[in-house]
């Protein structure tokens, strides 16, 4: 199975955006948490930038959502 980077940003920014409204957090909200900025986290959830891994660690780890979940690609 090959992705190309759109799709692959795409699944990460909706696994995010799927963790954070399960915790019933805004996306203000969670910026504000994250010390993200809410432009960011709304480019990220909707796929539209490729950002670092750095920054996907920083978020997982903020929502208690394991790294391997936001990375977990179904064949």
């Amino acid at each position: 199975m090959e992705l190309t980077k759109e799709e692959v940003c795409k699944h990460v920014g909706t696994k995010i955006r799927e963790a954070r409204e399960n915790k019933g957090l805004t996306m203000e909200k969670f910026a504000h948490e994250s010390g993200i900025d809410y432009t960011q986290i709304s480019r990220i959830e909707l796929g539209k930038i490729n950002t670092s891994i750095y920054q996907i660690y920083v978020i997982s780890k903020k929502l208690d959502l394991p790294l391997r979940d936001v990375l977990h690609f179904e064949k």
